[in-house]
């Protein structure tokens, strides 16, 4: 493999970075996408550590010099499907577009066709292939049921420059949740680290082991509601993601007795309790960035989908008062407001944390 064939990321461990196996450093330092393009990448020998092959097991320590050689892209055998895209913002170099509910993002085990990449391969001829031949074009993910704002490249440079400016929270992504019980302040922070559950492969959870990164939400409380019959109450969330853990809204929610609404995961699992729903309540609501290459300032709001918006109606009778940031925010939730109606939500201060975990 020459030089010209592929592309080479290098990185040298600093002293607060040691510990842990390779695979999630590599991950969590941002010099892959994922963990699992790392383990591929470790097993055919192009990660080195002091120019030494090294197993997913190797921990980095302080001063190791670690080189990726990325070999080039083999031709993908995912095929591009006609499934329609509502694409919100689109020009030669990413597209934004709004993900519908039940869309599984990219190809994997039980889902290989009728995916969002199989419509993007379908869309677009060029799209970015830094996180592997399975996710061309994908900067970050949503679970198959959230719907909403998604960033996707049309090359290598971009995906690089927009997934550094994600682990760097450059890029302001907000979304709102329905959640069982009243939240008492109007704001908030959830720092609390996630890892894989020990005994359900499925789930996360909020963990102290070894394994576990930091996670950190922010949210600001919009609207409350008068619990009833059935249930304690619920109340209507914005949450600022800080870190991009898997699951990290519905995971920190139900840590903090708040589930989201409908998530068959993490949540109470009463039909009646969960509106109707039969998925969770989270949408990706807002984003905000720099564009990488004109430098155009991007702010996209997309409103709730009709599900979402009915089982909200469904208790507007027992609405129990609106923060002042949900008087800004819920009139550009509403299904069927215009798109240059809702472009500019007033940007506004969440609680900080020192902390400066990656994407």
């Amino acid at each position: 493999m020459s030089a010209q064939d592929r592309s080479d990321v290098t990185h040298t461990v600093r002293g607060d970075e040691a510990g842990g196996r390779i695979d999630a450093f590599i991950a969590e330092a941002g010099l892959l996408p994922s963990r699992s393009l790392a383990e591929k990448l470790i097993e055919r020998n192009c990660v080195r550590v002091n120019g030494q092959t090294v197993t997913k097991r190797y921990k980095p320590r302080a001063g190791d010099q670690i080189r990726i050689e990325i070999p080039p892209m083999q031709p993908s055998e995912i095929e591009a499907e006609d499934i329609p895209l509502d694409i919100r913002f689109e020009d030669e170099y990413m597209i934004v577009l709004s993900k519908q509910a039940g869309l599984v993002v990219h190809p994997a085990h039980g889902n290989w066709t009728g995916t969002l990449v199989n419509a993007l391969m379908a869309h677009s001829d060029d799209l970015g292939t830094l996180s592997g031949e399975e996710r061309p074009g994908i900067v970050h993910r949503l679970d198959k049921d959230t719907s909403g704002l998604m960033l996707v490249a049309k090359n290598d440079d971009v995906q690089r420059a927009l997934q550094s400016a994600i682990k760097q929270r450059l890029v302001d992504r907000r979304y709102v949740t329905l959640v069982h019980g009243r939240i008492v302040p109007d704001s908030g922070l959830i720092d609390a680290p996630i890892g894989r559950h020990p005994k359900e492969p499925r789930k996360m959870w909020v963990s102290d082991a070894s394994g576990a990164r930091q996670a950190v939400t922010s949210f600001q409380t919009l609207q409350r509601f008068e619990a009833g019959g059935l249930d304690d109450g619920y109340t209507l969330v914005e949450c600022k993601l800080q870190t991009g853990r898997t699951h990290q809204i519905r995971v920190h929610m139900a840590y903090i007795q708040h589930p989201v609404v409908g998530d068959p995961l993490y949540g109470r699992r009463k039909i009646k309790e969960d509106l109707g729903l039969q998925r969770q309540f989270l949408h990706s609501w807002q984003i905000g960035f720099d564009h990488p290459v004109t430098g155009q300032r991007i702010e996209l709001t997309e409103p709730l989908p009709k599900d979402l918006a009915d089982a909200l109606a469904s208790i507007a009778d027992r609405n129990d008062g609106l923060t002042a940031r949900g008087t800004e925010v819920l009139g550009l939730l509403e299904p069927g407001v215009e798109f240059q109606e809702r472009t500019a939500a007033r940007p506004i201060d969440y609680p900080e944390t020192d902390t400066a975990a990656g994407e």
